[in-house]
Order: structure tokens, then sequence, then C-alpha cells
């Protein structure tokens, strides 16, 4: 038995304890090449929280870490402990040290996030010379036509007792047509933007008795869906 395979050996037994404390999977280390994408998955920096004085936090969903995916370079790395900072649109995770960190954004091609029984889906977006919107998108519909929700906190300064800063969450929803990105705020910007088959969407959206709104995402989704199955 060589010194090598001892080596690998006693690393993995480590990092399955690790997982049995922790409570989450960690990425398993069986020889040199899973530990170079162990490498890139913690390709980042270690984290620290600088907005503790502002009321609330800067997560999606909860201030915990939740099950979810990620993708760098193709490979995915399945069952890892992630939370979704939308304040400043980065991804944190703890590595096999217990250390929480924050992913290197430029590797990354997209991440899942498992939330209330509900998987939600992200990919990271690249500004060109159409589109100016970047970062990670929740894809709630992906077709012919596009649905995406960009989550944002924003600090409303002294919004408590007129003493203390607090974090807002506001949801922007963009739809993605014919190579574009449009965003879209309510059901007279979404019309506009179908402006091809107008009256047939509008149709749709009253017999169905739709509400669309910004608030809630998911509204878009049937109406974007629908449009899809639309003749073109």
């Amino acid at each position: 038995m060589t010194r090598k395979f001892l080596f690998w050996s006693a690393f993995s037994l480590l990092l399955v304890c690790l997982n049995d404390i922790a409570g989450y999977s960690v990425v398993p280390v069986t020889n040199a090449n899973d530990t170079i994408d162990v490498q890139k998955l913690y390709n980042g920096r270690a984290w620290r929280n600088i907005y503790y004085k502002i009321r609330g936090d800067q997560f999606l969903f909860l201030n915990e870490f939740l099950t979810g995916s990620v993708t760098i370079d193709g490979k995915s790395f399945k069952n890892l402990p992630l939370k979704y900072d939308i304040y400043n649109d980065e991804l944190l995770t703890i590595t096999d040290h217990s250390i929480i960190l924050q992913l290197n954004k430029e590797m990354i091609d997209g991440f899942s996030m498992k939330y209330q029984n509900r998987i939600f889906d992200f990919k990271k977006l690249e500004a060109d010379s159409l589109n100016s919107l970047s970062g990670y998108v929740n894809v709630l519909y992906d077709g012919g036509t596009s649905l995406y929700v960009k989550y944002r906190k924003e600090v409303l300064l002294l919004a408590v007792e007129n003493k203390y800063d607090m974090f807002n969450q506001v949801n922007r929803i963009f739809i993605e047509k014919n190579g574009q990105i449009f965003r879209v705020d309510n059901k007279q910007e979404l019309l506009k933007l179908m402006e091809d088959h107008k009256r047939l969407v509008a149709s749709f959206i009253r017999n169905g008795k739709l509400r669309i709104s910004r608030k809630n995402p998911d509204s878009f989704k049937p109406v974007i869906e629908y449009y899809d199955k639309i003749p073109h």
C-alpha cells in the first residue's frame, strides 16, 4: 500500500466526518483530479459580514445556508451549503475547514438552491453590446422567450426609528426575446413587448383573471408560456 494511497484515504475519511458534523455534503476527494476540482470550487476569498449594524440581512430567502449546487466551468458540485448575497450579487459556501467563503464569480456558470420544497435555478449573465443586465438571475422560464428575476436588496437609510438603516428587497422582472433582454414592471409593459400578438395575450390574461405583479414574479410565467405557444 503506497504512502500516496494512505494519504488520500485519510483525507477522504476526514471529509466524511466533516460532512456528518455539518449536515451538508462536501466534495468527495479520492484522487489528485478531485483535488483540482475542489480547488476550483473553493477558489474564492474568506467572507466576513460588514453589514451587522444594518437591520435585516443581505441574503435571499433566509439568513442561513440552504442546500444547493454550483456549476463551475461545466462541472456540477451538488449538495452544498449556499447563501446568496443579493446586495452584492455574490454566492457564499462553507469550506471543509468551516470557513465561510465567497466563491469566485468569474468561474461560476450558475447555481441552484432549495427553499420551501422548491428548486430555484440561477444562471450568470454577461453584459454585452445589446444587453446591460449582468450577474445572477433566477430562470423562471426558458423557451423561445425567457423569463428572469433579478433579486436585489437596497439599504434604506435611517428607516428604523430614524436611527438604523434597513435592508429592503426588490424584484426586477426581465424578459429575453429575440436575443434582447427587456425590463418589464407591469402588465402594460408586458403587452407592449408582445405587440405582435397583443390582442391574444390580453384576452388570455382577461379570461384567466390573471393578476400580473412584480411582487409575484411567477405571475408572469403563464403569460410567457402562452405567448410562446402562439404560432409566430
